[in-house]
């Protein structure tokens, strides 16, 4: 079985880096829901990594929860534009103020019907985060409250990333070799 670094194009942002923009947004998340209890709410799979990162980067109190959601098949490398939830939240939101939490920002589709979905709900507040912004694949007008790194248009994997479910424990985020995902296509 090759190493995954064998599929590594080039590395786009070091494990220290995503440390330091971690701390960065929890502490920008801590002091604007000062005297608030926030819930964190994890889009799988995604997600799992800067999640976990994340909550910990939070000093005050929060709760977290979880959804699948998805508008991508199988080891697409593009959106299908069909928005599916896999698993819904297990709580009820109204009157609470809510930070979607989520990897990436790509075209935008699949977190705008979300936030849709989630307000009809009767939520205090939403709120977007999101550790990566692709500003080029936008088809959807969204925006994050909350970015760690905007980044180029590549198709990138690790710290929760993935291409066909492989990567998501790469330490760095990569780009990924353009031959590992046309080969599928």
């Amino acid at each position: 079985m090759p190493d995954m670094k064998d599929d590594i194009k080039e590395i786009l942002i070091s494990e220290e880096q995503l440390k330091e923009t971690v701390a960065r947004i929890g502490s920008e998340i801590s002091r604007d829901y000062a005297g608030k209890k926030p819930i964190l709410v994890s889009i799988l799979k995604g997600s799992v990594v800067f999640m976990a990162d994340l909550m910990r980067a939070v000093s005050i109190p929060c709760s977290i929860d979880f959804m699948v959601v998805s508008s991508y098949g199988g080891s697409n490398t593009t959106s299908s534009g069909l928005v599916k939830i896999i698993k819904d939240l297990d709580g009820d939101l109204s009157g609470k103020d809510v930070l979607i939490v989520e990897d990436i920002l790509d075209s935008g589709v699949t977190l705008s019907y979300l936030m849709k979905l989630l307000q009809a709900r009767r939520p205090a507040s939403i709120r977007l985060c999101t550790l990566f912004d692709k500003p080029a694949r936008h088809k959807v007008d969204i925006h994050s409250d909350y970015i760690g790194l905007e980044v180029p248009n590549e198709f990138i994997v690790g710290y929760g990333l993935d291409y066909a479910e492989i990567y998501r424990n790469y330490p760095e985020i990569a780009v990924l070799k353009p031959s590992v995902y046309s080969e599928d296509q």
